[in-house]
């Protein structure tokens, strides 16, 4: 399903980002925890390519990226 953001700073109704559009990867946590943190994949990282996202317009983008920047 499709991501929805809840309204906030720069996005004032808020985002839905497409579900095509974001990349899940899934792997191991590290530290420490219960009996299962190192044999099932218990951490979720979600990617998104902000310059060429549909969730985003032209100014949200270009803010984006800029705060991005090194």
């Amino acid at each position: 399903t499709d991501l929805h953001v809840p309204p906030g700073p720069g996005a004032p109704h808020g985002l839905r980002v497409p579900a095509y559009e974001l990349t899940e990867q899934f792997s191991h946590a590290s530290g420490p925890g219960g009996q299962s943190v190192n044999t099932s994949d218990t951490r979720v990282q979600l990617s998104l390519d902000l310059a060429t996202t549909s969730a985003l317009d032209e100014t949200q983008r270009a803010r984006a990226l800029k705060g991005l920047a090194p």
